[in-house]
């Protein structure tokens, strides 16, 4: 009998890729006992809603989640109304996950910046619909409706997700949603300074910290890999985040900025015409790896199986309820939950 780890996730589609790769994702990561499989929201070939259709539609056991998509994209009935399909079709395993996005990407298609706010509106909006509650002349932050009502006679418990970064974000996961997804290539100080603002901002709100449940992002690629394979994974993904949002990263982890300055500068950085991870040569991605330090890749699960599952193990030791193995396929992740133990206790 294959044994579960409800504490650990993947996620389908790993690195984009083609969809109808996502159905045999979600058969062998739940046939491996993995408890959750994320979903994230790309705006080409990952729309959301699709994808968890068919992750629910395969799957029996596993948890899906999104990981996220964005509330302002969709009318706050329509995504009420998915989220509720996608509870029921799966039996409860739904768990529907937003984020902030990226803000130049929404000025470039015209689409307004989300705020914490527009968050912690649409969270309380959604709980108040799966409540059955008929909303009248609603004035907040996520605008304003006349009448919002999916059905009186709901009664929906459906899990709320938040993918956090900033502090403020990190708080608001704390006091207004069930589940806190952090970002990849944190340091062990940021995880566990992320988790203490989680579970602080929960228990100021009422709430019971423990219920509240931070999942680290953790890059999980291991020496069975190709190297190449193993670079793009690491130093490619990394350097892509530090193209999209290196001072953010830089802040957070409070990493050296003159590092990032270097990184910028770097002819071979900018001559790659677009996200490194997806772009860069081999030969591009060696010469980038030589620009990063081995700090900033540190925050990894790499080596050997056995390495592997003590890094990851560590993670829950630092504060982390529950880890994502983040960019790797079931069948990349299979030699290390051959060598996994679940968790005691």
């Amino acid at each position: 009998m294959t044994s579960t780890f409800d504490e650990l996730g993947y996620y389908l589609l790993a690195g984009a890729g083609d969809p109808r790769t996502l159905v045999d994702e979600a058969r062998q990561g739940e046939a491996l006992g993995l408890g959750t499989a994320f979903i994230s929201e790309r705006w080409n070939l990952k729309e959301a809603s699709s994808l968890v259709g068919a992750a629910c539609a395969v799957t029996e056991r596993m948890r899906i989640a999104t990981a996220a998509t964005n509330h302002n994209t969709r009318h706050p009935l329509i995504t009420g109304a998915w989220a509720t399909t996608m509870h029921r079709l799966s039996g409860g395993r739904f768990t529907l996950g937003i984020g902030r996005g990226i803000a130049a990407i929404y000025n470039a298609f015209g689409v307004p910046a989300v705020t914490t706010a527009q968050m912690e509106d649409f969270a309380q909006v959604m709980r108040r619909l799966w409540r059955g509650e008929v909303i009248v002349n609603h004035t907040g932050p996520i605008g304003d409706y006349p009448v919002l009502v999916l059905d009186p006679e709901f009664r929906e418990d459906i899990r709320l997700a938040l993918v956090a970064f900033g502090p403020q974000t990190l708080a608001l996961g704390g006091r207004a949603f069930d589940d806190v997804i952090l970002h990849t290539f944190f340091t062990p100080e940021t995880l566990r300074r992320s988790v203490r603002i989680v579970k602080e901002a929960a228990e100021r709100a009422g709430r019971d910290p423990a219920e509240v449940r931070v999942w680290s992002c953790f890059a999980t690629v291991g020496d069975h890999l190709p190297e190449q394979l193993r670079l793009r994974k690491t130093v490619a993904r990394l350097a892509t985040y530090l193209q999209g949002y290196g001072d953010l990263m830089v802040r957070t982890n409070d990493w050296d900025p003159a590092v990032l300055a270097r990184f910028r500068q770097d002819p071979v950085v900018t001559s790659v015409p677009g996200g490194i991870d997806h772009k860069a040569t081999p030969d591009q991605i060696e010469h980038i790896a030589g620009l990063i330090p081995d700090e900033w890749l540190e925050p990894a699960a790499t080596g050997s199986p056995e390495q592997c599952v003590a890094r990851i193990r560590q993670e829950f030791d630092h504060g982390a309820d529950r880890v994502i193995l983040h960019g790797a396929t079931p069948a990349e992740l299979e030699p290390i939950l051959t060598a996994y133990q679940p968790r005691k206790g």
